[in-house]
């Protein structure tokens, strides 16, 4: 066979850093990237990014260099993307954090509404089933963090998980501070609108948790091949005839369901925030999934069947 050489070029000054000779054409991106790590040890594997372009996305652990429009001298470029952290402990110390925040005004500590007797009266029924909802949502993140997800992407740059801390455990100490707040107002329609709320909050809940477990399944294995979710005997999964990510219009549903729960303006500003971003990274992953499927089903949207 005819082996390859491959330089490799610092993506912003086009200085060569490594030059990788007699590499075997049906070598992967990964055993490239393992290559270079030996050379520059502090670069593991997970901080590099591989391009055919300075400009372009980074290539795929599981391309092969001969299927590259490259000759037989190929150049690539490096971007270091930084020091990273693994997934899995990213959510854990995302969801942890607003599981204790939230008990931190519960329990009506005396350094957050102060010792006098009024602001140490038994709240609310509503503000206790909050506190169950709202603690059952993030327990429930945390065991699929554990046992259901498996991620295409084993980490993500250290320095995103301080922006991402501080939405999370913020918005969980501004919600907590409201619904546990001695002056807190209960709902409007009283026990009507929070029964409503309660068993919407559990129906979303168990499509989210669905949707996680039949998308886990299409990776059984530690398998990174894409391929179309579609519906199962489970009929939290029959969204799937309508979106490409019913795990995010669960999430929504569980947000708006909580807000009618708890009736407060800073749950709903959060649920707002949490629709926007999550409509923002479901037309990411439909426009991902119309362009690798040529048989993609036509009739699915987004997040919201037929509108978005």
């Amino acid at each position: 066979f005819v082996s390859y050489q491959v330089e490799i070029l610092d993506w912003k000054t086009k200085k060569q850093l490594c030059f990788l000779d007699k590499v075997e054409p049906n070598a992967t991106i990964r055993e490239i990237r393992l290559m270079f790590h030996k050379v520059y040890p502090r670069w593991y594997p997970a901080r590099q990014s591989i391009k055919l372009d300075p400009k372009g996305k980074s290539l795929r652990d599981e391309e092969i260099l001969q299927h590259l429009p490259v000759g037989t001298t190929a150049t690539l470029y490096f971007k270091d993307l930084g020091p990273q952290i693994g997934w899995t402990t990213v959510f854990l110390i995302e969801y942890t954090g607003p599981l204790f925040i939230y008990f931190l005004f519960y329990f009506r500590m005396p350094f957050v509404y102060g010792l006098d007797e009024r602001f140490t009266s038994s709240p609310h029924p509503v503000v206790n089933l909050a506190c169950i909802c709202h603690s059952f949502h993030y327990i429930k993140r945390l065991i699929e963090t554990v046992f259901v997800h498996r991620f295409s992407h084993g980490t993500m740059p250290l320095r995103n998980i301080v922006k991402n801390c501080l939405y999370y455990w913020g918005f969980a100490a501004w919600l907590a501070y409201y619904i546990n707040h001695p002056l807190y107002t209960p709902p409007s329609y009283g026990k009507k609108q929070i029964n409503f709320a309660v068993i919407m909050f559990l129906l979303c809940e168990a499509g989210n948790f669905s949707i996680h477990v039949a998308l886990s399944d299409l990776r059984r294995n530690g398998s990174k091949i894409r391929k179309i979710p579609y519906p199962t005997k489970n009929p939290f999964t029959w969204l799937f005839f309508f979106v490409s990510c019913p795990n995010y219009t669960y999430e929504v549903g569980t947000w708006i369901s909580f807000t009618i729960m708890t009736q407060c303006v800073p749950v709903g500003l959060f649920t707002l925030l949490c629709f926007i971003q999550m409509t923002i990274w479901a037309k990411d992953k439909h426009c991902t999934y119309l362009r690798e499927f040529k048989d993609y089903p036509s009739l699915r949207m987004p997040i919201i069947p037929f509108l978005l």
